[in-house]
């Protein structure tokens, strides 16, 4: 394992998409850094007038431009100073709104925007300087906005789900201009979400679960191909009369399609046929065997009051730990979350009754390959988008605020990953989070974490011969510990920025949506 040195970050700090980058927001100014040399290449200082609560800060998905935003301007910035680029939204949301989602489309040349209150879905294309409004967007919130809308793959036609009159409206839009191609209203009470499958041959829509089992497969000019009712065959009657589809994830090969309801099973679709290929139903009783890996976390305290942290393999049947008692979600229950691995082989599950443990599926062979059981509630957890079969997990609690675990088949258990020691003094847990970074290489998975105070890197090297992806500066180039513990000012090249000037422009954390992570 090999740790980068810690660098001075702030709550608003993102590794870039392909990870060469890492931008910062500090107040007054955005730092950018190069991974490979740990060296600052672009200071973007902000306009004077941008001044209230950060309401977004984004990459964009080519890693080339930067978004900022805040209640009445959102500012597009070029990343790298040789290619500069500045583009300046003012009031983008009508009177009285403000923007409750921001964020790049797939290609980086548009910006869409959801005003509060769901009054408008605003594409402004950064190219043409022209600005689209549509109407009663039905998701419009940080946390569901991503869910009423989709880009198809290859001709980047926008779908788009609203809600008017009590009615659910689908309407498919031409990728140059936004015009109207086809709308329709889908055969659904309460549509919950839209997306065009990753190859982009169909768009699937689903129903709310309070209405039952229902997902629509529509063709790409909007004809309704089949609708799926849910599980089929009489031993599946009773599951079907239960609260619908929860939970939708397509593989990244877009050959699967997995379901998942309020009950303990997952129904896997073949797009082939768009018809059930096979269910995973989750235990209440671990059984290990030959091929089934059961991981428990052991911790132990040492004698300086740190907690170790280990994964024993159970030899014995036992059943995954439930909610802690009092729990606000007790209500809650079935699956919480599916993700697929870079290679569509895995499939990693997280059940709402059991929120410490996560479940790994063979579906190839439909058959649990491990079972991964953490003390603390699980957070988030995220496949390597480039390695395959090698899975990140972040748990909640102060004891875990400088850890990460990472899993893969061949592994003793899960790695555990402890920043503590490679922090300064100075720094403390404030908003921990960790990430893939995303690097071509992948000889060495390497992990981006931030406590808001500082960020670093870990290379999962396991030997000499593996390359971190940044090169170690020398102490003359890199700044000292108390250096790294004073303003982030200190980091920008001399004269880029007055210091008494960016203590007017300070930027709050304010955030009142769940970063997607």
């Amino acid at each position: 394992m090999r740790f980068s040195p810690p660098t001075k970050s702030s709550p608003h700090c993102l590794p870039s998409p392909d990870g060469t980058l890492v931008a910062t927001l500090f107040p007054g100014v955005v730092n950018v850094r190069q991974v490979e040399s740990l060296q600052i290449i672009n200071v973007i200082k902000l306009p004077q007038d941008m001044t209230g609560p950060i309401l977004g800060f984004r990459w964009s998905p080519t890693s080339q431009r930067i978004l900022v935003a805040v209640e009445d301007q959102i500012h597009v910035f070029s990343a790298l100073q040789d290619n500069p680029f500045h583009a300046d939204i003012r009031n983008p949301t009508p009177p009285g709104a403000r923007p409750a989602f921001v964020d790049f489309d797939p290609s980086g040349s548009r910006v869409f925007i959801c005003s509060s209150f769901g009054l408008k879905f605003s594409v402004f294309d950064l190219q043409t300087l022209k600005a689209s409004e549509i109407s009663n967007p039905k998701f419009f919130s940080g946390a569901t906005a991503s869910r009423g809308f989709s880009v198809r793959r290859g001709t980047r036609h926008l779908a788009l789900l609203t809600r008017s009159a009590g009615k659910d409206m689908v309407s498919i839009h031409s990728s140059s201009t936004l015009d109207v191609l086809r709308s329709w209203s889908p055969d659904t009470i309460d549509a919950q979400g839209l997306v065009w499958s990753p190859d982009g041959q169909w768009l699937v829509v689903w129903e709310s679960a309070g209405q039952g089992h229902k997902v629509l497969f529509y063709t790409p000019d909007g004809h309704v191909f089949r609708t799926w009712m849910g599980p089929q065959g009489p031993d599946a009657e009773d599951r079907r009369l239960g609260a619908g589809v929860k939970a939708v994830q397509f593989s990244p090969d877009a050959k699967l399609l997995a379901a998942g309801d309020s009950t303990w099973c997952i129904c896997i679709i073949n797009m082939e046929s768009v018809s059930e290929g096979m269910r995973l139903q989750h235990p209440a009783i671990v059984e290990p065997r030959d091929t089934l890996q059961v991981w428990q976390e052991q911790g132990t305290s040492t004698m300086t009051g740190h907690s170790v942290f280990e994964f024993v393999k159970a030899t014995q049947a036992l059943a995954p730990p439930g909610r802690a008692p009092g729990e606000k979600s007790e209500s809650k229950t079935g699956i919480s979350r599916i993700v697929f691995d870079s290679t569509s082989a895995l499939v990693a599950t997280k059940l709402e009754d059991f929120p410490t443990t996560i479940w790994i599926w063979d579906v190839q062979s439909s058959e649990l390959r491990s079972v991964l059981m953490f003390h603390a509630p699980i957070v988030d957890f995220s496949w390597h988008p480039k390695v395959r079969e090698t899975l990140l997990v972040q748990c909640d609690g102060e004891q875990n605020g400088h850890m990460s675990f990472v899993w893969d088949p061949l592994s003793e258990g899960p790695r555990s990953i402890s920043f503590r020691h490679h922090r300064s003094e100075a720094s403390r847990p404030s908003k921990v989070r960790s990430s893939w970074l995303n690097v071509e290489t992948t000889d060495c998975p390497t992990v981006f974490f931030t406590d808001g105070i500082e960020y670093m890197f870990a290379c999962m090297a396991d030997s000499d011969q593996d390359m971190p992806p940044w090169q170690v500066p020398s102490n003359a180039d890199w700044p000292s510990a108390e250096r790294r513990a004073e303003s982030p000012l200190e980091l920008v090249p001399a004269g880029e920025i007055d210091a008494d000037e960016s203590e007017d422009d300070e930027l709050d954390d304010t955030f009142h949506f769940k970063r997607e992570v």
